[in-house]
């Protein structure tokens, strides 16, 4: 009979890695059952594609650098009056990416722009996608030292594989003509090969205030909202109405709200 041991480095040269890490106990658990020759097989391959879809699953979370993990279920349409449920669900169907649409997220801080750009990107990574998070600064940083940092180089071929790109806090600061023309250089190689997701406080009539030179911002307000939907989100800040405070008495806790 065939040792278990050379079944393992068989699978292992098939590349069946994950089955022949677990070979014996699926041996086990098929003889426990005595089913078929046909459906051990079926169980094995059902298990290895499992395997490598929920490695793939954690490979891809780890290259996107999410700060947090937020779903989109987690999100409370409740608290956002200007998102509906079924407006949220139409951008969780994910037909915009294949479509090559742009997704840009405006409100005032804490209306939700960050949560349902990451629980959009965690369910685009959950559909197979490829996702990159950048806050703005973060990715002004690696186009500037793309030549010189090893870590700058990787980030930006993830970059420009991704199939989702989220850019957080968009236009947050004011840029000069280099970071400018980087910028816009980004954004013209991910024209047409992949779906971006911006938030920002300030919408694309004043992006050009900050990027200084108006050729550059018109060509960059071109590729952006050639194809793009713009989501305007507004009311309180959910983490001001629902902060924490370390005073046991509400009402005593309330003469420190910051206005």
């Amino acid at each position: 009979m065939t040792s278990t041991s050379y079944l393992e480095q068989q699978l292992r040269s098939l590349r069946m890695a994950e089955t022949a890490g677990r070979l014996p106990e699926l041996i086990t658990e098929a003889e426990r059952r005595d089913v078929s020759y046909h459906e051990f097989l079926e169980s094995i391959l059902n298990f290895e594609q499992k395997r490598r879809e929920e490695k793939q699953i954690e490979r891809f979370m780890k290259w996107a650098a999410f700060p947090y993990h937020k779903t989109l279920e987690e999100f409370d349409v409740r608290e956002q009056a200007s998102l509906s449920q079924k407006q949220l669900n139409q951008l969780k169907e994910l037909t915009w990416m294949e479509q090559l649409y742009n997704i840009i997220f405006l409100g005032p801080p804490g209306s939700g722009k960050t949560h349902l750009s990451i629980g959009l990107g965690m369910e685009a990574i959950n559909r197979g996608y490829q996702v990159s998070f950048l806050p703005m600064g973060e990715l002004i940083h690696i186009l500037k030292t793309t030549e010189i940092i090893r870590k700058s180089q990787m980030r930006k071929r993830r970059i420009l594989k991704s199939d989702l790109v989220i850019i957080d806090d968009l236009m947050y600061m004011a840029m000069n003509q280099n970071e400018a023309n980087l910028f816009f250089q980004l954004i013209n190689e991910l024209y047409d090969q992949s779906s971006l997701i911006f938030t920002s406080n300030k919408g694309p009539n004043d992006w050009g205030d900050l990027l200084g030179d108006p050729s550059i911002t018109t060509a960059i307000l071109d590729r952006i909202l050639h194809r793009a939907e713009v989501v305007h989100l507004d009311g309180d800040s959910y983490r001001m109405k629902h902060r924490k405070s370390i005073f046991g008495d509400e009402e005593d806790a309330d003469i420190y709200m910051v206005t």
